[in-house]
């Protein structure tokens, strides 16, 4: 790639993602399967287009919503791609979610249809009720995607072009009070997250992104892909992540770029530090980007050595369509190690409790405005009136902007366990817990973990017998494997104030301390660890 930055043309600026797929020229490869096919642009426009009217002729467009249930590889990114094209709504759904999850965020969702792999997704098609249209998406050597899907029921005639202010995506972020909200994502949020993101990091045409994130986390779908598209380049998509053929794959494919959570950096590392001192011995990144969670300065540092490349530590969550912040290519600033840089394409700032605005170097909440951010969630009033003051929505973290407007992260106010860049409500393992016959109290919490980052873990007081296997045995029944306490502590007593109330960081650091002491608990070599 040419270091003349400075002549780079300036981005598209879309307000659809059917404008966002425009700029890549059509013979240019937009999507690359290892070990699979590769389609052009012009391809997967194409693609796009037909399987939208496919979707348009069962008679699903604007006000619908289309639930995806399907592993990383074409079909899921043509699927989101043509439901959006369609004028409905992408709901997209992790595929290790269980029954109970499927059914829940399907009924919740108010899904028309669901797409899952034409063999496979039992899951949630147990899940799906009689009403839900049921499309199977696969993809053949060339790299067709096909629905196999009910004769049409109504003329295509349906079809109308969406608007950047319909929503294109719903996804879901967990409450710590209550269930998970829903999270409407236009067409406009999407596109200008998209733009910030090709911006932030001068992304072009010869740009080839390696996505290791999942499709239905708004970290691959925004930063690793729409972004990409945008800028006309090229997305390798592998169908499952493995460091033992990363770098395989990063050379064979001209990687420039990839982005992914700390806890994935971290096992890159570890492989490289146990081979070699010269890391992966692949020396065609541009640039490693970190976000989703907290990225210790050690492993930044150590990665620039094994790598070879700088590593920009971001800020983003669901409700901001991604990116917010981020440290920038040291061509253009200068990046600051522990801090998530600065804001992208938003306004961001501190504020106190009051709602007051506070100065450089003052702690208080993040609070952030800009067209990335959502109007509010969906029919959730209650959520609404706590997370925005005066148009400005509140993340829930605690952070110090300096004198320079570079945001440094203290801590998080919000209560969510924030497991690799996925955020786990503790109220949803307390209910599932409590579901057990055996159980009289519950609360889960985080504990922090050397590479996850964090991960669930729970005390539970016992009203019958049952050991701690069988309470972990009961989680997995009910939730996906990363939701699932690794670790479940038997108590005679839950630490609370003195007005009564359970605060899930005092009972965190009580176990962490190891201050907390019983009968049971003191047994913590009997404490059940999952595997991973």
């Amino acid at each position: 790639m040419s270091d003349d930055t400075a002549c780079q043309a300036p981005l598209p600026t879309p307000t659809t993602l059917i404008e966002l797929l425009e700029g890549g020229t059509s013979s240019h490869p937009a999507i690359r399967v290892p070990n699979g096919p590769s389609i052009t642009y012009d391809g997967l426009r194409s693609q796009v287009r037909f399987l939208a009217e496919k979707l348009n002729g069962l008679g699903l467009g604007r006000g619908d919503t289309v639930a995806i249930s399907l592993p990383n590889g074409l079909e899921a990114i043509v699927s989101i791609l043509a439901i959006t094209a369609a004028g409905a709504t992408a709901a997209s759904l992790n595929p290790a979610y269980t029954v109970d999850e499927f059914r829940f965020y399907l009924e919740d969702t108010d899904a028309r249809a669901l797409i899952t792999p034409a063999r496979g997704g039992e899951e949630a098609l147990n899940a799906a009720s009689t009403s839900i249209i049921n499309v199977g998406a696969s993809v053949d050597d060339e790299g067709r995607v096909s629905f196999s899907m009910p004769d049409a029921q109504v003329s295509a005639s349906l079809a109308r072009l969406p608007g950047a202010d319909d929503v294109a995506l719903t996804l879901h972020t967990s409450g710590t009070t209550s269930r998970p909200k829903r999270v409407p994502l236009t067409h406009a949020n999407l596109a200008a997250s998209a733009r910030n993101v090709a911006e932030t990091y001068r992304l072009t045409s010869e740009d080839v992104s390696l996505c290791v994130m999942p499709l239905f986390h708004i970290h691959g779908l925004v930063a690793s892909t729409l972004a990409t598209f945008l800028s006309g380049g090229t997305v390798v998509l592998p169908s499952r992540s493995s460091p033992l053929s990363f770098w395989t794959i990063a050379q064979d494919h001209g990687v420039t770029w990839f982005s992914a959570v700390p806890a994935m950096h971290q096992i890159l590392v570890n492989r490289a530090r146990s081979r070699s001192s010269t890391g992966s011995g692949y020396k065609g990144l541009r640039f490693i980007r970190s976000c989703s969670a907290p990225l210790p300065a050690t492993t930044l540092v150590e990665m620039e050595e094994l790598f070879g490349a700088p590593v920009l530590e971001a800020y983003g969550m669901t409700e901001a369509a991604h990116q917010m912040a981020s440290n920038p290519l040291p061509e253009t600033g200068r990046r600051v190690p522990g801090s998530v840089g600065r804001g992208t394409g938003v306004s961001i700032a501190i504020m106190d409790k009051a709602g007051a605005m506070l100065p450089p170097g003052a702690k208080g909440e993040v609070v952030i405005k800009g067209p990335t951010v959502i109007q509010g969630y969906e029919n959730n009033p209650e959520a609404n009136a706590a997370s925005f003051t005066d148009g400005w929505f509140r993340t829930g973290d605690e952070g110090i902007i300096d004198s320079e407007g570079y945001l440094t992260l203290v801590g998080r106010l919000k209560e969510l366990i924030n497991y690799n860049g996925e955020k786990v409500s503790p109220c949803e393992i307390d209910a599932v817990l409590l579901a057990h016959s055996s159980v009289a109290e519950a609360v889960a919490f985080a504990v922090p973990h050397p590479i996850h980052g964090e991960e669930p873990c729970a005390a539970v007081v016992l009203q019958a017998p049952a050991t701690q296997a069988d309470l972990v045995a009961h989680c997995r029944e009910y939730l996906t494997g990363f939701k699932c306490p690794k670790v479940i502590h038997i108590v005679d007593d839950i630490p609370r104030t003195a007005t009564g109330k359970v605060q899930r960081r005092m009972v965190a650091a009580a176990f962490i301390g190891g201050s907390i002491g019983s009968s049971k608990t003191n047994e913590l070599a009997g404490s059940v660890a999952a595997s991973e």
